[in-house]
């Protein structure tokens, strides 16, 4: 699970354990605007455990697209209008395509 924020020193089955409780992987956006360029993209996946706010985990980006993502027309407040929603509700759950491309390599790895 390289590239993965947030399960530094997990094992899998701690992971597995915290998953179990409610813990989630998520994806924030954030909006950029340079002049007449607006950019919207994702952040890494964040792992958030069963105790953790989302809501936190993405005021960073948040943040970014508060102070950095209007000044592009008209994207940009488009786009920041998005972003700010999306992570305000807590970010993108990711958890079901994590599992599924995990258990994707584990079956391969199986078999190969």
């Amino acid at each position: 699970m390289a590239g993965i924020k947030n399960i530094e020193g997990l094992t899998t089955d701690q992971i597995n354990r915290e998953l179990a409780h409610g813990a989630k992987f998520v994806v924030f956006q954030f909006t950029i605007s340079v002049l007449v360029m607006t950019f919207r993209r994702s952040s890494d996946i964040y792992f958030i455990r069963s105790g953790e706010s989302r809501l936190i985990k993405g005021l960073p980006f948040t943040l970014m697209t508060f102070l950095l993502g209007w000044w592009g027309i008209p994207w940009g407040p488009i786009y920041s209008i998005g972003s700010l929603v999306h992570n305000l509700n807590g970010g993108k759950d990711v958890t079901q395509e994590i599992l599924n491309s995990y258990n994707n390599q584990e079956s391969q790895t199986a078999t190969g």
